[in-house]
């Protein structure tokens, strides 16, 4: 039995990077990929990373960045795909049942937090009607005062316009990540929930003038 989960992990492992690997390819090819502030990522312990959310593709656009192994939160819903329920299994996804409030999933969250990994939430809930950042819900909040980890801000440009809602197949335009210095706990600490809402909105919507200024450099 040992030797199995072994094999098991080493094989996730090596998938994971493999799927890393080839995704960063075709970024590159037919999205001309940009970041930014990637090194705000290279720390070692638990990690909230915080992103805006523009399309399906943003797990795996964040995951190109991270030179560690993410954790992402998946709808229970997703999980009924036979073929995309196994992969995102093996990514290690996180199963959020919304119906129930999601709680169980959130206690995986934080279990990990705990662990010194790394997970990945969209704070503003679901994907934007028109590219812009959305308004933040409080919900990451609990999570990252009882976790103490340090809150990373991220914003994805571009991918809005390359994959809409109702869109089912992506189109090849330029696509740039911005990553923000991480929020720590003894920033936050003694901030308010408001507060600490108010400060991640404005740090996302820097980031998100950033990633367009970028996306207008690789235009021209």
């Amino acid at each position: 039995m040992e030797w199995r989960e072994r094999f098991w992990t080493t094989g996730r492992r090596l998938f994971y990077r493999w799927l890393r690997l080839t995704s960063r390819i075709i970024a590159t090819v037919f999205f001309g990929f940009r970041t930014e502030g990637r090194h705000h990522l290279d720390f070692d312990g638990g990690a909230m990373l915080l992103s805006t959310h523009q399309s399906v593709m943003d797990p795996v656009l964040i995951g190109l960045i991270a030179n560690r192994r993410l954790n992402y939160l998946a709808r229970k819903t997703l999980f009924k795909n036979a073929a995309f329920g196994f992969l995102i299994r093996v990514l290690d996804a996180i199963e959020i049942d919304r119906d129930r409030g999601g709680l169980s999933g959130l206690k995986e969250m934080l279990k990990r937090l705990k662990r010194e990994e790394a997970v990945l939430m969209f704070p503003e809930g679901t994907r934007t009607i028109d590219g812009e950042v959305g308004v933040l819900k409080p919900g990451f909040i609990p999570i990252a005062r009882r976790s103490e980890v340090p809150l990373v801000p991220i914003a994805i440009v571009g991918a809005y316009d390359c994959l809409p809602r109702g869109s089912r197949l992506p189109t090849c335009r330029p696509i740039s990540v911005v990553v923000g210095e991480p929020l720590k706990i003894e920033s936050y600490e003694s901030m308010s929930d408001g507060q600490l809402l108010a400060a991640m909105q404005e740090r996302l919507a820097v980031l998100h003038t950033r990633g367009l200024e970028l996306l207008k450099g690789n235009d021209a």
